[in-house]
């Protein structure tokens, strides 16, 4: 009797524990997304292009997603730099990073552990510690203003080697024994690699294109600074903000919010198609090599 009695009161305790974690947790949600649906339908509110307090648009329409490919706006050419910033540095970064991952997982030399560690030190320090030196470098060969998107690129994939962490282990719970079993066969080291490691590494292969892609995709810092103010040089993050600009932000306003979701789109289809993917990169990498 006494013991249904505890398991009772253990019950009704673990029911108002996870009631409580439930009623946290939507709070939670709803603060967190409240203001990705405050940008949505600011997007559709065609009353007021400015700032205002309703949460609801007055006028609804699609005049503030017209604007973005009108010819009195610069979007496109902010959305095309942005994009073909992240192609190259996607692409530039991936292939780096899977070739220092497969040298520092397979090879064994002399200097190999004191180069890991010194990345490793290297990558603790964050990269707006440089950003002074960088502007000036670039600035330099010309490469800020409207110039900015090759001075861009240059600068991201500058250190992708760096990023191999979680590649390398992936590539360590891979058996050896495959690359000897190819090397008998006849193949040398670039068709092991090509032909053999990489269409097993689908899940961090995809983890990697993402991260690559989302890197310079979201940056505006440095790109902001880079561009110097230059419509031609400017990416998307970089272009909108200057929506919000003391003289901008009463005109413009609702064009940013629309902006801002188109800039999301791409991204979201990304992780909702390739989500599986990733997880099993994050998780398949979190080894230790």
């Amino acid at each position: 009797m006494a013991a249904e009695k505890h398991s009772m009161s253990m019950s009704k305790k673990k029911t108002i524990v996870n009631t409580i974690s439930y009623i946290v947790l939507g709070l939670i949600s709803v603060i967190w997304i409240l203001p990705f649906v405050f940008l949505l339908l600011k997007s559709f509110d065609i009353g007021n292009t400015g700032v205002t307090k309703n949460f609801i648009p007055s006028a609804w329409g699609f005049d503030n997603y017209a604007y973005l490919f009108s010819s009195d706006c610069n979007f496109l050419q902010w959305y095309f730099n942005t994009f073909i910033i992240a192609l190259f540095v996607c692409v530039i970064q991936t292939v780096m990073q899977f070739m220092m991952a497969y040298t520092l997982s397979r090879f064994r030399f002399k200097l190999r552990k004191p180069l890991m560690n010194i990345m490793l030190v290297l990558g603790m320090f964050p990269g707006f510690l440089t950003m002074i030196v960088l502007y000036q470098i670039l600035k330099t060969i010309g490469l800020t203003g409207d110039n900015a998107v090759p001075g861009l690129i240059l600068v991201y994939v500058a250190s992708s080697g760096m990023g191999y962490y979680v590649i390398k282990g992936f590539l360590d719970t891979l058996p050896k024994s495959l690359d000897e079993a190819a090397l008998v066969d006849g193949a040398n080291r670039m068709q092991i690699f090509v032909k053999v490691i990489i269409p097993l590494c689908k899940p961090i292969l995809i983890y990697t294109v993402l991260t690559s892609f989302m890197g310079p995709w979201g940056d505006f810092v440095f790109a902001y600074t880079v561009s110097l103010g230059s419509q031609a040089g400017m990416n998307v993050a970089a272009g909108l903000n200057s929506w919000l600009s003391p003289a901008n932000i009463g005109s413009h306003f609702t064009h940013f919010c629309a902006g801002g979701v188109i800039v999301a789109i791409p991204v979201m289809i990304l992780f909702l198609f390739l989500q599986k993917y990733y997880v099993e990169g994050v998780t398949g990498g979190a080894v230790k090599g």
